[in-house]
């Protein structure tokens, strides 16, 4: 039960044409290459050597390193080879190999361009990019029932191109029917989507966290699923690329701030247009120098509908927003926000009446960390409790109780930094949270029966009511075994869903 490598044979895939010696050639290189995790490239290399010489086989990988090895063509008449080779960082490299036939003395090469399966996150002022309710990004107009809107990222603030993958927070609303919205990174991908970015009901204003891939257009497309039409508002934070840049560092999920403790503001509800700053570089696990913090936002207790919007501190407050919620409704969300100048981050309540603001930091970019981030070719389903999966007869998930979900093999040391992961809840009875967390045990604990219990959570990474349908994004390490927690802390049972968008790995 291990998670798919699913940069592999992806983006960074790279062909070039057989080339042959020129004159009385006797040598013909082809080469193709296919990315492998966030740094890996598996290399194949046919040569052949119609005069059956000696050859000298020379990779040059394009990152001052190479190798060499030698055939004796007269065996086989030249050499096919798959060879993995590890990238120090994240790019776009050219791999050059020159067979040279020492018997007879001619010789080829070739070429090929490859990019790695990772890319590196740069934050991205707050901005919109899409709100059908104005016209921006699209017609000024609901999108229609079963209908795309293809939405360009790498040409909206300051993308560039050559952006493979975007985060961004989407928001649907304005909604008459239930529904739900996929975000891919093709458009006939969107529209035969098994998982979902968003779920809704008549009245809802539901907001969450996507991260997706880019096509090599620089869009990504979303999908209304729902037989009634929505407006649909998309706000950038940040993109990946593959150059150096932040990679991901995730920390055990800490609370920030609760403002009904006073934890890190004052104590009270934030009235209403008003917002208050967070010291989050040098704080909370966060180093001085991090550009970005990946975080949950819970509004509770508000007193009127409104929304919540985290932006970087000493910048003016962007048409942007992260949660949305009504009155008297705990809604969390999942965000990554830039870090300002001064290490610190502000926190706004755009209601007209106060609300209790909680956040949590469950991660962060930093130039120190090579972690880069690998999305998933299309969102991949681990477990649909309404059905068998992963190894987990079907049937809700029971109050009060957790499921052990083993992500990578029975390792002391997991290949993947923090996997990013689509929760939902669904077919709710009652009211409660959601919690995704490291586990402490390996899997063959498990086997054996000697895995210990984990510390209940304290931290929620989603909250629902009776009835509700409810996602929201967890970025979580794995635990020193490889294995993720989905905790219901509610006093009833509840269907849950947990989709793969991506996952952070170093070199």
């Amino acid at each position: 039960m291990v998670a798919p490598k699913a940069g592999a044979a992806a983006r960074g895939q790279g062909e070039a044409q057989p080339q042959s010696a020129p004159g009385d050639a006797s040598v013909t290189v082809g080469l193709s290459a296919t990315t492998w995790g966030a740094h890996d490239i598996d290399l194949r290399t046919s040569v052949l050597d119609t005069k059956d010489g000696a050859l000298e086989i020379t990779v040059n990988w394009g990152d001052g390193t190479s190798e060499t090895f030698a055939v004796d063509a007269r065996a086989y008449g030249g050499d096919s080879r798959t060879t993995r080779h590890r990238y120090p960082g994240v790019g776009i490299f050219g791999v050059t190999v020159t067979a040279k036939d020492t018997t007879n003395g001619v010789e080829a090469s070739n070429q090929v361009a490859v990019t790695t399966g990772g890319a590196e996150f740069t934050p991205h002022r707050p901005t919109r990019v899409l709100d059908t309710r104005d016209g921006t990004g699209y017609s000024r107009a609901k999108v229609p029932a079963r209908t795309t809107v293809a939405l360009k990222i790498t040409s909206a603030g300051q993308v560039p191109a050559g952006a493979t993958a975007v985060a961004m927070n989407v928001t649907v609303t304005g909604t008459t029917g239930p529904g739900h919205i996929s975000v891919e990174s093709e458009k006939a991908l969107a529209e035969s989507a098994e998982t979902s970015n968003l779920n809704f009901v008549a009245g809802q204003t539901v907001p969450n966290l996507v991260l997706s891939r880019l096509d090599d257009n620089g869009f990504v497309y979303l999908f209304n699923a729902g037989w009634e039409p929505v407006d649909l508002i998309a706000d950038i934070t940040g993109y990946f690329a593959p150059a150096r840049a932040a990679g991901y560092r995730a920390v055990p999920q800490t609370r920030a701030v609760d403002t009904r403790e006073g934890l890190g503001t004052a104590r009270g509800q934030v009235a209403g247009g008003n917002s208050f700053d967070v010291q989050i570089a040098g704080a909370t696990g966060v180093p001085a120098g991090a550009t970005a913090v990946a975080l949950n936002l819970t509004v509770t207790n508000p007193q009127e509908a409104g929304h919540l919007t985290a932006y970087p501190a000493g910048q003016g407050v962007p048409n942007a927003s992260n949660v949305n919620f009504t009155a008297g409704q705990t809604v969390a969300n999942a965000v990554i926000v830039p870090i300002g100048k001064d290490g610190k981050i502000s926190v706004r309540n755009g209601s007209w009446r106060p609300a209790d603001v909680v956040v949590d930091v469950v991660g962060y970019y930093t130039p120190d960390s090579r972690a880069a981030f690998v999305p998933t070719w299309v969102p991949f389903r681990i477990v649909d409790s309404r059905k068998t999966s992963w190894g987990r007869p079907a049937g809700p998930l029971p109050a009060r109780s957790y499921f052990a979900m083993r992500l990578e093999s029975d390792t002391t040391t997991p290949e993947v930094d923090g996997w990013a992961l689509n929760t939902t809840v669904t077919n709710t009875g009652g009211p409660g949270f959601l919690s995704v967390t490291p586990d402490p045990n390996f899997w063959s604990d498990y086997q054996n029966g000697t895995a210990l219990t984990p510390p209940r959570p304290v931290s929620s990474t989603l909250n629902w009511t009776a009835g509700a349908t409810v996602p929201n994004v967890a970025q979580t390490p794995g635990g020193k075994g490889g294995i993720v927690d989905i905790w219901n802390q509610g006093w009833q049972d509840t269907d849950f869903m947990v989709d793969l968008l991506g996952y952070y790995q170093s070199s």
